[in-house]
């Protein structure tokens, strides 16, 4: 049965909350057959993610979405059957308002950031009624483990993957396409994508050190001015190759949400930040290295250490400690990691099939927890009956 969505971004982290909440309205439309209005309050975020997208236009359809301007004085008109509140970031006044006098009352879902906490699973689902209004929400928790929202993963994603893999042109194709020509035979290509970080320097020190041919492709971002410091240039612009050292650092464009895909594909080791490139980088099936969105009293350590336990098992004890110290110390406050990067890097460097064979397995773990968008309609078709 066709339901109605409307889904609720407002943009925190810049380009993540967007991205995953325009994963989810594409995939309700597209593969669960919903009429989906997607309300952001940036339009430019998402056209970043979606070039097609216009930021001088309140609404448009695109991809079966209706991309809708969240302003303070939007007409948001009836609410939908289905009401999506992703990440806490919360729902106009006049909307709720709505809501609690439809009848029957819509579904209002609080979309939850990604988490591998224990606890994770036994929040998920639960309801908790509105406290001044005859409404009923559910918290859904996006997870690794079964018990959970699962994590989201188009149905055309894993085609993709493996057509590129299986072309032999096709990394050739990428890198022409951005202006690069193809990294030498041998070299090991890094995607460093990040928030600004003190770790910066040490990292590409143990590039240097490692004595293996690397290319870092460095997209836009506040991770990359920390790159130009430590080439000691300023930042030139896009689609320039810098070098030193023995790394040939390669400053791209900004990619769209398709071809940020193709640079993980086309990458040996991925460093990304927040919750979709991270996801997106488990789905490539290539090692990584997770700059997870700082939060007050370190409270992200928390789940860092959480997902790293989860991830890291069934890998070789060594293996294991040196993928925690390297995510620990590309994590921690500047003064604190004592070397401890550099030294995971030249142990993990020489584990590249070890590590390889691992991610492959644990995305294929990872898919049968299931997709997000299609557990949260069954969720929500349970409720609806």
């Amino acid at each position: 049965m066709s339901r109605s969505w409307d889904v609720f971004c407002r943009v925190v982290d810049n380009f993540g909350d967007a991205a995953v909440c325009w994963r989810l309205a594409s995939q309700l439309a597209g593969e669960h057959g919903g009429r989906v209005r997607l309300w952001i309050d940036s339009l430019p975020a998402l056209q970043s993610l979606r070039p097609a997208i216009a930021t001088n236009r309140a609404r448009q359809v695109m991809d079966g979405v209706e991309v809708c301007e969240w302003t303070q004085d939007a007409a948001f008109g009836a609410p939908a059957e289905i009401v999506i509140e992703a990440f806490g970031g919360g729902l106009p006044e006049a909307y709720v308002d709505s809501m609690a006098q439809a009848s029957p009352g819509p579904l209002w879902i609080i979309l939850e950031y990604l988490s591998a906490e224990a606890w994770v699973g036994s929040h998920h689902g639960l309801p908790s009624p509105h406290p001044r209004l005859p409404l009923q929400r559910h918290f859904f928790f996006p997870g690794i483990v079964a018990g959970t929202g699962g994590v989201l993963h188009e149905a055309t994603l894993e085609p993709r993957r493996r057509h590129f893999e299986a072309d032999p042109q096709a990394r050739s194709r990428f890198w022409i396409g951005l202006g690069f020509g193809l990294p030498v035979r041998g070299a090991r290509v890094v995607s460093l994508f990040g928030y600004p970080n003190p770790a910066a320097g040490e990292l590409l020190d143990a590039f240097a050190q490692s004595g293996e041919a690397t290319v870092v492709a460095v997209p836009p971002g506040g991770l990359r001015a920390q790159v130009c410091a430590w080439l000691g240039s300023a930042d030139p612009g896009d689609d320039t190759t810098l070098a030193r050292d023995g790394l040939e650092i390669r400053l791209l464009p900004f990619l769209a949400q398709p071809a940020y895909d193709e640079l993980l594909w086309a990458s040996d080791w991925n460093f990304v930040r927040g919750e979709d490139s991270f996801l997106r980088a488990q789905w490539a099936r290539r090692p990584f290295t997770w700059h997870i969105y700082p939060q007050a009293e370190r409270a992200h350590g928390v789940k860092l250490d959480a997902f790293m336990e989860k991830y890291c098992a069934g890998l070789e004890p060594g293996t294991s400690s040196a993928m925690c110290a390297l995510a620990d110390a590309w994590n921690a406050p500047a003064g604190t990691r004592e070397g401890r990067l550099g030294e995971a890097w030249r142990f993990l460097s020489t584990r590249q099939p070890e590590l390889r064979r691992h991610a492959d397995d644990w995305a294929t773990r990872l898919a049968q927890v299931g997709d997000l968008a299609a557990n949260l309609a069954q969720f929500c078709a349970e409720r609806l009956k």
